[in-house]
């Protein structure tokens, strides 16, 4: 009877890996846990090594660590490769500290939104209007079945991974870095 009950719980602990592999994608060669904060998550994507440094320049770590719930547009390390040769290197410098958040704010919603959730409002009128922690607007819509964000300069980012699960709300990966009107 006992090996029976271990057959069991293995098999049911299997099942349920499985079931939560498919419900929270990899990121970055790393499980998403939505049993883990938003930090817990990304410090253990390698797509996301630049993020989470430039968080943690920013200061920025204990709030994402927070109750939120946040939606965080969160940029790959080749997005913010596609930025000006040196750009990185000079925000995270100690004295460009409110520049970077400023940068990073920019990508951070008030509130838990999927993607589900932005294109409902943006099917009702064409376009979503985000308004960003940081107090950017983005500008949502769909285009060849995904989801892009553009910011107010006219910069264009696809969410190329959506709606990853996090104890205090959500990540949408994205392929370019949002900037704040220049």
């Amino acid at each position: 009877m006992t090996a029976t009950f271990r057959t069991l719980a293995t098999a049911t602990a299997v099942a349920l890996t499985a079931v939560a592999a498919q419900a929270n994608p990899m990121v970055g060669g790393a499980p998403m846990y939505a049993s883990k904060n938003i930090i817990q998550n990304a410090v253990n994507s390698k797509d996301h090594t630049t993020l989470v440094a430039a968080v943690k320049a920013a200061g920025l770590v204990k709030t994402l660590e927070g109750k939120g719930p946040f939606t965080v547009f969160a940029p790959t390390n080749e997005a913010f490769a596609k930025l000006p040769e040196g750009t990185v290197q000079t925000l995270l410098k100690p004295e460009n500290k409110a520049k970077l958040q400023q940068i990073l704010t920019c990508h951070v919603l008030a509130g838990k939104e999927t993607v589900a959730d932005i294109e409902k409002v943006a099917m009702q009128t064409g376009k979503a209007t985000l308004n960003t922690l940081g107090g950017c607007k983005l500008t949502a819509f769909e285009k060849d079945g995904k989801l892009m964000i553009e910011d107010e300069n006219g910069g264009t980012a696809t969410v190329t991974i959506p709606d990853v699960m996090q104890s205090n709300g959500v990540i949408q990966v994205i392929d370019t870095v949002m900037l704040p009107k220049s």
